[in-house]
């Protein structure tokens, strides 16, 4: 075994590209969707130069994006692009941006790409700021909400389609408290609440419903600065594990409270709300991170539904599925409000090849209790399925899913094009990229005119 391999996200399916590229006039195998006019967008690690296979953790690679932009049928190019903080911009031996900082961080967001009131934002947690990207993915420079941003943001957004604001929860080791932020359409934060918690929890992303904001303070917690050396995330057995339910137009002190089973929750689907009572589907660890014998094994990924009952105080769980699944989605015009569909990614089973994150994809209809499967060959993997809707209007399940998917055949990754209503029967369209799509994290489809 090799250096380089002793790191399982240095190697593989994980392993950094080296260059950027750009593509133009893709090829195509089936028909892409006349009306898919916008730019498809994934961010996720990829360290520059040569990390030390001992210390390197994956969610500390700097971020690279990589977009296809697909109109009237064409696949019209292909670029993959580092996002530029200082530092990245020295190692490429580029001028420096420079531009805001919160507590003098400087890191290339990594994990999430979002486009709003005609920004487009690399994002990441844990107090950094989000830098803005062009149209062509090159680096403008951090972005602070035109000053109003009052520290860092998060990982997670959610844009309420109904009012077209932008919600957040920020958090930062640094600090005691965690941040609920709203910007408004014109791209300024217009509301803040710190909610004073203790203990460094990570709160990687929270739910929104018409009414109300969750908060995940779970027994996962940060490192303490004071430990150098120190795993950056770990379990602590001494935290209670509960979620915070916090009305939209709520202070701190209207925070409540309720008690849940120890776990911890990197993803919601959705959240939403009917007669005093929540309903959340999301993606439940039973104790990620804690490496102490007997529990330093894989601990599945898992769809529940949590229901929470508001005069009552108490969250009800329920497992949907046995299957190992990440990175859950749901239309983004039905966010906050009740939704019937979610699609997830259907994770490698614990004893597969763990360089494969994503071995197909899922849509569930959570009214009826079923789901199809979308399943990549041996060999293959796929990344986090986006819908996108045919049309502005067009019924919930109406549109498509777009994943970045390794074809071990050629060597190299495609975007993937389904028809959710038929979902089992594979890929309408695969643009053919000339490259390896490393495994990543989450992205967005970001549609002309945004």
């Amino acid at each position: 075994m090799t250096e380089t391999t002793a790191n399982p996200y240095l190697s593989g399916l994980f392993a950094p590209v080296h260059e950027e590229i750009t593509a133009i006039d893709l090829p195509v195998t089936g028909r892409l969707p006349d009306s898919l006019r916008g730019r498809y967008l994934r961010n996720g690690p990829n360290p520059l130069g040569a990390p030390d296979p001992a210390t390197y953790n994956w969610f500390g690679g700097v971020g690279m994006v990589h977009g296809v932009r697909l109109r009237d049928g064409h696949a019209e190019w292909y670029r993959n692009r580092w996002v530029r903080s200082d530092e990245v911009a020295g190692l490429l031996g580029e001028k420096l941006l420079h531009g805001p900082r919160h507590l003098g961080m400087d890191f290339a967001p990594n994990t999430h790409v979002q486009c709003f009131a005609g920004h487009l934002l690399a994002l990441v947690e844990a107090g950094s700021l989000p830098y803005e990207l062009d149209e062509d993915l090159f680096t403008i420079g951090p972005f602070d909400f035109h000053g109003t941003l009052p520290g860092g943001l998060a990982a997670h957004t959610v844009i309420d389609p109904h009012s077209g604001e932008l919600h957040a929860v920020a958090y930062c080791p640094a600090l005691p408290y965690v941040q609920y932020l709203v910007a408004g359409t014109d791209g300024r934060i217009r509301r803040r609440v710190d909610i004073p918690v203790e203990g460094r929890p990570v709160m990687h992303d929270f739910s929104l419903t018409e009414r109300h904001v969750l908060l995940y303070d779970l027994p996962v917690v940060a490192a303490d600065p004071a430990e150098p050396g120190a795993d950056p995330v770990r379990w602590d057995d001494e935290r209670p594990a509960r979620l915070g339910v916090l009305p939209r137009d709520g202070r701190a002190r209207d925070v409540r409270w309720l008690e849940v089973d120890p776990c911890y929750v990197f993803h919601p689907m959705n959240a939403y709300e009917r007669d005093g009572v929540v309903t959340v589907h999301l993606v439940r660890y039973e104790r990620p991170f804690d490496r102490r014998p007997p529990n330093a094994v894989q601990h599945p990924a898992l769809l529940e539904r949590w229901t929470v009952d508001l005069a009552a105080g108490t969250v009800r769980r329920a497992r949907l599925d046995d299957r190992e699944v990440e990175l859950p989605r749901a239309d983004p015009r039905r966010l906050t409000v009740r939704h019937r569909f979610g699609y997830a990614m259907a994770e490698a089973a614990a004893g597969d090849d763990r360089h494969r994150l994503g071995v197909g994809l899922l849509k569930y209809d959570l009214e009826r209790g079923t789901s199809e499967e979308f399943r990549v060959p041996p060999g293959g993997d796929v990344g986090e399925g986006v819908f996108v809707p045919s049309a502005p209007d067009a019924a919930e399940d109406d549109g498509w899913v777009m994943a970045y998917a390794y074809d071990p055949g050629r060597g190299a990754s495609d975007l993937v094009v389904l028809a959710a209503r038929d979902f089992a029967a594979g890929p309408v369209a695969r643009v053919h990229l000339p490259v390896r799509v490393p495994v990543g994290f989450h992205g967005n489809w970001v549609p002309d005119g945004m």
